[in-house]
C-alpha cells in the first residue's frame, strides 16, 4: 500500500511549467527529464516534475557556474 502522506506537500509541475520558470525551451526540459538530469514521473503520457527537483537544479546550477575568472568586468 502506498503512504499517501508523503505526497502530501508534493507540488509537481508540467513541462510546460518547468520551461517557462526556467527559461528555456520545452524541449531543453523533456532532455532534462530523459537524461536523467531532472527527476520527473510519468502521467500516462506526460510528465510532471517536482518543484523541488527544479528548485535542487537551478541551485546546483548556480553552484557549478563560479565566481567569475579573476581580472573580468562585470
Amino acid at each position: 500500500m502506498v503512504d499517501l502522506q508523503k505526497f502530501e506537500h508534493a507540488h509537481y509541475l508540467t513541462v510546460a511549467e518547468v520551461a517557462a520558470a526556467m527559461r528555456v525551451s520545452k524541449m531543453t526540459v523533456y532532455r532534462l527529464v530523459h537524461t536523467g538530469e531532472l527527476p520527473a514521473v510519468r502521467f500516462g503520457r506526460s510528465y510532471r516534475v517536482p518543484e523541488q527537483s527544479v528548485q535542487e537544479y537551478l541551485t546546483a546550477g548556480q553552484n557549478a557556474a563560479g565566481p567569475p575568472p579573476e581580472g573580468s568586468q562585470k
